[in-house]
């Protein structure tokens, strides 16, 4: 059974005050330094599980996660006026997509078709970034596209409905996405207009009703577009909070299966970050390293790095790679007599993730 939100939220206020008092007094005895540091640290260590699934239950099931969230949105005002990097749209056959640099390092994606100006908007975080584009564009908002219900994708949701009444929402409904209108459930398909045509695909692991959307490109004659969410970055995955490795590997399985000139629109601008990580368990792949580089021109100058190719990433992306014999061996690992072969994969995508979550960086 649920708790209660005040229940909650007490619960997560007293484990921060009694963590904190403890480690308050431990830091003030008198005791060898030494022996404090390796009493502290293990404390932390003991305690970082718990207290982050205390810190993630406020932030996706209480008011306070939606006032943390526009805390961060005003800070990332502030801090990046015209946004965290520089972007350009990609237009192909009529069809735009605009990438729209939010928060401190996430994407929303407005997608229009300019013969309608017709738009569809995927994730919009910040509905007033969201909201001048369209202005912009001079376009008609027919449809919001959310992936999951975490703020930092779902937190305009509301507040664009309000300015846009006939705008329809879709989400997973597993994941109590704000505003919802329209919900979906696995390869749902979303018309807008007669050029714009999604295909959602149901991909759980990083959330419970996690969604992907695929904008069929043979409507207007170009490649498709993946909108992915927090499933699948440039090189990299979303963190497992609320799956399996099992669940997470049947979800980029999907991916996995869709046409490789497929172009994928990631949720967050990690390219550089999750490149030197793959850079650390595939020392010897060639085309990372010369992605790398790439990447690494294009974040000096605070460049958009989206999008990447499904065939790039199978190249590169080791959580597109379970399967690669290297890679296994890079990680030390082997398939067991009594093992099946997707249970292996699953092995490998878990210790991949578990290394990717204590990864520090350059």
């Amino acid at each position: 059974m649920a708790l209660p939100d005040w229940t909650v939220c007490l619960l997560g206020v007293a484990a921060s005050i009694c963590g904190g008092f403890c480690i308050y007094r431990l830091l003030r005895s008198p005791a060898r330094s030494s022996w404090k540091r390796g009493v502290v640290a293990d404390l932390m260590a003991r305690t970082e599980k718990p207290l982050f699934w205390i810190a993630y239950s406020l932030y996706t099931r209480t008011k306070l996660g939606y006032m943390f969230y526009k805390r961060q949105m005003r800070k990332a005002r502030e801090k990046y006026p015209t946004g965290h990097s520089k972007t350009e749209p990609t237009t192909i056959n009529g069809i735009k997509i605009i990438p729209l640099p939010i928060l401190s390092d996430n994407y929303s994606y407005v997608i229009i078709d300019t013969a309608s100006d017709l738009a569809v908007v995927v994730d919009p975080a910040d509905p007033r970034s969201v909201q001048s584009c369209l202005e912009e564009e001079g376009v008609t908002l027919e449809a919001i596209l959310c992936t999951h219900k975490h703020w930092d994708h779902s937190g305009g949701n509301r507040a664009l409905k309000r300015h846009h009444s006939s705008c329809r929402v879709y989400g997973n409904a597993m994941d109590n996405i704000p505003g919802l209108t329209h919900p979906l459930t696995d390869k749902d398909v979303i018309d807008v207009g007669t050029r714009l045509q999604f295909r959602a695909f149901y991909t759980p692991g990083h959330t419970v009703g996690h969604m992907i959307y695929l904008l069929d490109g043979r409507t207007f004659g170009g490649p498709s577009s993946l909108f992915s969410g927090d499933l699948l970055f440039l090189s990299g995955c979303g963190r497992m909070f609320e799956g399996t490795a099992s669940t997470m590997l049947s979800s980029l399985d999907i991916v996995g299966s869709l046409k490789e000139d497929t172009l994928l629109w990631p949720g967050h601008e990690y390219a550089e970050d999750n490149l030197l990580f793959a850079a650390e368990v595939e020392p010897g792949n060639v085309v990372r390293e010369q992605k790398l580089q790439w990447v690494l021109q294009q974040r000096g100058q605070r460049l958009c790095t989206s999008p990447s190719t499904l065939e790039e990433e199978k190249q590169y992306n080791p959580f597109l790679r379970s399967h690669a014999l290297d890679l296994h061996h890079a990680l030390g690992l082997q398939q067991n007599q009594d093992e099946d072969w997707t249970s292996y994969r699953a092995r490998v995508l878990e210790e991949l993730r578990r290394r990717k979550d204590i990864y520090k960086g350059r």
